[in-house]
């Protein structure tokens, strides 16, 4: 078939008549640029579910991709028997329209369909999976992805497949057999449509709200700033401040509201240069004694704080990991630990001295939700469980009020969080982690780098030996198979380098372990260019 008898078809069948008219005008003008930006293959659904451009076509986020995407979940949910569906937002362009066209195909297919009663923060959506005792959540959020993008990640309720979710997102083989499904969708406008289903009440929201405040007992007089980066944070958050006692925190008035066009941020991601730059100038500005940022869909968390040689700094992912992991340990008598490969392997020595059970899982949150009884987990990408009985997934909200009580505790001791993460390098060693992405033109890129390494290994980096190189597409220690290798050099430096999940991007995670951090940045310093010119 030509691409313009394929663009014919496809306007035939779209749902939505922006898009349909907008393909109609690029047919017309023969701008054949943007049909095959708009034509290059079906944007694939994976363990991150969909996630891509909002453009006309098959390969953006579109009514017409979302709705066979639904349609695809629900043959799925069908040759399983499931047949309850809850539906979340954010605020994001396209995601209120992505939502309800879910919602119009769940119903059509005869399943018991939930909306979220407006745009709310991930983690509420997967608690409602759990607590309306649904077989399917779906979020439409591209978390912290730039403004053209939007997404749709799914999260399953109960047992499935033999895989024992509890409102956790999905893994393999689930993603493949949904991507299956929505392959065999050849029509859009042959599927039934419906109109029946139940907007949450409040009382699910408010429910999540007072779980997640118990969390904190002992309110103090911080002064803390908060941002939600223009996403869906805010009301949640400061309701769970409001019902711990906590004084209600410092907003980023600029970045406080929903806001598609993030206008303030180049990328809406608290990890990215220049992300949190108001939020330091506001804390600044009213000598504030800790930063709290979210990402947009309030899944991920992260905190500057004021150093006092450095000034206001964020702390890393596997510093705000120490932080809470640290401080759960101490709390229970006794749990389980876990974080992700990428991680620093610091958790492991912090529940050998508390004497906690410690697992580490590939990298995803959707790994370290399928531990049973996890106490306490985190990746370094600004992702925590601090209460993975009530949300079964990384959770911002729950984070920051777990990391506001810490901060207030310590300090009635007259500490701070620095002091703590001091009190931890004392005992294990500084663990000084980095990691370094490198922007790709394509995902193709991805496989000849990874197998350029595979097949041309070196044999030293910075003038340091490759003592040992584990290809984890080949595990050995009982972790499931993931693209990626783990090279460990001469004085105990660990090295892994992956591509990104979501994006067309590879990543490299350096850990090195000495006995102060002057020591491990000299060598930071000497891996970071030539591990820079391995990845390209």
């Amino acid at each position: 078939m030509d691409l313009k008898q394929e663009v014919e078809l496809w306007i035939a069948d779209d749902p939505d008549e922006k898009t349909a008219q907008q393909l109609q005008e690029w047919l017309n003008t023969n701008n054949e640029a943007q049909l095959r930006a708009s034509f290059s293959g079906f944007l694939q659904f994976g363990t991150a579910g969909l996630r891509g451009p909002i453009r006309p076509g098959p390969s953006g986020m579109n009514r017409a991709v979302v709705g066979r995407a639904a349609a695809g979940i629900a043959a799925y949910m069908r040759e399983r028997n499931l047949s309850s569906v809850v539906i979340g937002r954010d605020a994001r362009h396209g995601s209120e329209d992505f939502t309800f066209e879910t919602a119009e195909i769940m119903s059509g297919a005869g399943m018991k369909v939930f909306v979220l009663p407006r745009p709310l923060p991930t983690p509420v959506l997967a608690f409602a999976t759990n607590e309306l005792k649904c077989d399917v959540g779906i979020m439409v959020t591209a978390s912290h992805n730039p403004p053209q993008d939007n997404g749709y990640k799914v999260y399953l309720g109960g047992t499935v497949d033999g895989i024992h979710y509890r409102g956790s997102q999905i893994v393999s083989p689930t993603d493949e057999a949904i991507a299956e499904k929505i392959a065999s969708i050849n029509s859009l406008k042959s599927q039934p449509r419906g109109k029946v289903w139940t907007i949450v009440g409040e009382e699910v929201v408010h429910k999540y709200v007072g779980i997640t405040a118990s969390l904190a007992h002992r309110p103090g007089n911080l002064k803390i700033v908060y941002t939600a980066m223009h996403g869906v944070g805010t009301e949640t958050l400061q309701h769970v401040f409001y019902k711990a006692g906590f004084p209600q925190p410092i907003l980023v008035d600029a970045q406080s509201k929903p806001d598609p066009d993030f206008p303030t941020v180049a990328f809406p991601n608290p990890e990215e240069p220049g992300a949190i730059d108001l939020a330091l100038e506001t804390a600044r500005n009213f000598d504030a004694d800790l930063v709290i940022a979210n990402d947009p869909d309030a899944d991920r968390c992260a905190a500057a704080v004021k150093d006092p040689i450095l000034g206001w700094r964020m702390l890393r992912g596997d510093e705000l990991g120490v932080v809470l992991g640290e401080t759960i340990a101490r709390e229970t008598t006794s749990g389980i630990l876990a974080n992700s490969i990428v991680s620093s392997s610091i958790l492991k020595k912090i529940a050998g001295h508390y004497d906690h059970e410690f697992k580490e899982t590939l990298t995803g949150f959707k790994w370290l939700a399928k531990i049973e009884g996890l106490t306490f987990g985190y990746e370094e990408a600004l992702g925590y469980a601090v209460d993975a009985i009530t949300v079964n997934d990384k959770d911002g909200i729950s984070a920051a009020i777990k990391l506001a009580q810490i901060a207030t505790d310590l300090a009635n001791q007259n500490k701070t969080i620095l002091d703590l993460l001091d009190e931890v390098w004392q005992r294990h060693g500084f663990h000084a982690t980095e990691q370094i992405s490198i922007r790709l033109q394509n995902l193709s890129q991805v496989g000849q780098i990874m197998g350029n390494l595979r097949s041309n290994s070196p044999e030293e980096i910075a003038g340091r030996k490759v003592e040992s190189i584990d290809d984890l597409n080949q595990p050995k220690d009982g972790l499931p198979p993931t693209d990626g290798l783990r090279l460990w050099l001469a004085g105990g430096i660990r090295i892994i380098i992956r591509p990104s999940g979501t994006e067309a991007k590879m990543k490299c995670y350096i850990e090195v372990i000495e006995k102060d951090s002057q020591l491990a940045q000299v060598v930071l310093d000497q891996l970071r260019a030539p591990l820079k010119e391995l990845l390209q």
